[in-house]
């Protein structure tokens, strides 16, 4: 199916970098070009759209495909996509060579809007409407900043007293439907000491020193995680410094160092309950200094954690013949648990695909989609 590779190729043309991971190659426009593609395609094919400003003139857009019967259903792409400074071909040929299509996005996650447009213009073209009213949801800042656009998405729904049926959410997952994945807490620590001179190291107090102690606890706190059971097929809480950054000069007693620390939580865990746990621990290890803490893309998320044998996800396996799975990475789902009724992640690809060097979709794949979308929509 040559139409749909050509259409991935298209939207891969198009710069969407998250400004967060912007550079020389990309510049920092591409989410706002591709918010006004879809709006442009959407309204061609008869959707109502509203194009709404998240921050900073970067929208996310609402198509709505009005359907046959009362049911509905909502498919989350997010429009921004990784960095392409270490791209070792050029991020946004969109060729298509050797059954693949190639470059920034394609996988992640061009090649579902690709398809839910693929299979929109279809039924435009017959004069035919999906069964269920489509809710085709562009979303910005799925890459970086805290899901700044489903947050939007999601605030939107509920200022208008609405929830929602069914939610796919749009990632590489091979076409199986993924019913779970962790959600998670990241915290900035800096670690206040105080500067000497390094040949009296008793006139200062060695920021570094707090931090290696809150490192250490922080991997007894991982210790003790993994020795608890896992409630459900997600898996356990996880926790980790990722980042470590202090000392100005070697002969100067550091009076900062910063830290980052990330958690990945279950979905049986209680958010706030973790992240007041976790900032005690921080705070006592790091002890006698002192410590500032920040979270600087919100309070966290719980994991998503939905029921396999929900009617979206047996529609979908059904449709795909492909297992319900889970899956380790994270995704806008974290935030519609309080909107949707049933909640799943799918799309075509593969996620190894994803923020690559070489980023390629399987054409194979795309077919796939096309035709388990298809089916999904005029049933």
């Amino acid at each position: 199916m040559v139409e749909i590779a050509q259409r991935v190729a298209e939207l891969v043309q198009i710069p969407s970098v998250n400004p967060l991971h912007a550079g020389p190659k990309s510049g920092d426009d591409g989410e706002r070009q591709i918010s006004s593609w879809l709006a442009d395609h959407a309204d061609a094919l008869g959707a109502d759209v509203v194009v709404d400003d998240v921050v900073d003139g970067r929208c996310n857009v609402y198509a709505r495909f009005e359907g046959t019967s009362d049911r509905a259903a909502t498919i989350d792409v997010h429009l921004d996509t990784v960095g392409v400074e270490h791209m070792s071909d050029n991020p946004f040929d969109g060729r298509i060579e050797d059954g693949r299509v190639y470059g920034r996005g394609s996988v992640d996650t061009k090649a579902t809007l690709a398809v839910v447009l693929q299979v929109m213009t279809e039924l435009h073209a017959a004069g035919q409407r999906p069964v269920p009213t489509v809710n085709l949801v562009g979303t910005i800042s799925e890459e970086g900043g805290g899901l700044l656009g489903a947050t939007r998405y999601r605030d939107w729904l509920l200022d208008r007293g609405q929830t929602v049926e069914q939610i796919v959410v749009a990632e590489p997952t091979m076409c199986a439907p993924v019913h779970g994945h962790k959600g998670g807490i990241g915290l900035d620590v800096t670690v206040h000491g105080h500067a000497a001179h390094s040949s009296k190291p008793h006139l200062g107090a060695n920021a570094l020193s707090g931090a290696a102690r809150v490192v250490v606890a922080i991997d007894a706190e991982q210790e003790r995680l993994a020795a608890l059971e896992a409630s459900t097929p997600v898996g356990k809480g996880t926790v980790s410094v990722t980042e470590l950054a202090g000392g100005l000069a070697r002969n100067i007693i550091p009076d900062a160092c910063a830290l980052y620390v990330g958690r990945r939580t279950a979905p049986d865990e209680d958010i706030d309950e973790v992240r007041a746990a976790l900032c005690q621990l921080i705070e006592t290890s790091a002890a006698p200094l002192s410590t500032t803490i920040e979270s600087l893309y919100g309070d966290g998320s719980p994991g998503f954690y939905q029921d396999p044998e929900s009617a979206l996800i047996r529609s979908l396996a059904q449709l795909a013949d492909a297992a319900p799975t889970t899956a380790e990475y994270g995704s806008n789902a974290l935030r519609y648990g309080e909107v949707a009724h049933e909640l799943v992640v799918f799309g075509p690809g593969s996620i190894d695909q994803a923020h690559q060097a070489v980023e390629w979709v399987d054409i194979s794949q795309l077919e796939r989609a096309v035709d388990i979308y298809r089916a999904w929509l005029t049933q």
